[in-house]
């Protein structure tokens, strides 16, 4: 996989994806780490937005990321388990 310049930036975290760790039972490391694992990733409905492929605990999720050219940083948007 040929990932893009900002995949290496900096990660920012938002609020909203800080309540879905606590709904989806999952931490800053996970996330970590399921970054780390990425396999893929696609452009999102949403302009501007990626979806990274990756696993947790064995199972398929997904890792809504937005660059920010301006600040250079990856901000995570949320993350979810595909079920």
């Amino acid at each position: 996989m040929d990932w893009p310049d900002w995949w290496s930036w900096d990660l920012e975290l938002t609020p909203h994806l800080f309540k879905r760790m606590l709904d989806r039972r999952f931490n800053e490391v996970d996330l970590r780490l399921m970054l780390d694992a990425a396999t893929g990733f696609r452009e999102n409905h949403e302009e501007g937005r990626f979806v990274v492929e990756t696993t947790h605990d064995g199972r398929p999720w997904e890792v809504i990321v937005e660059p920010s050219s301006s600040e250079r940083v990856l901000i995570v948007v949320t993350a979810y388990p595909l079920d």
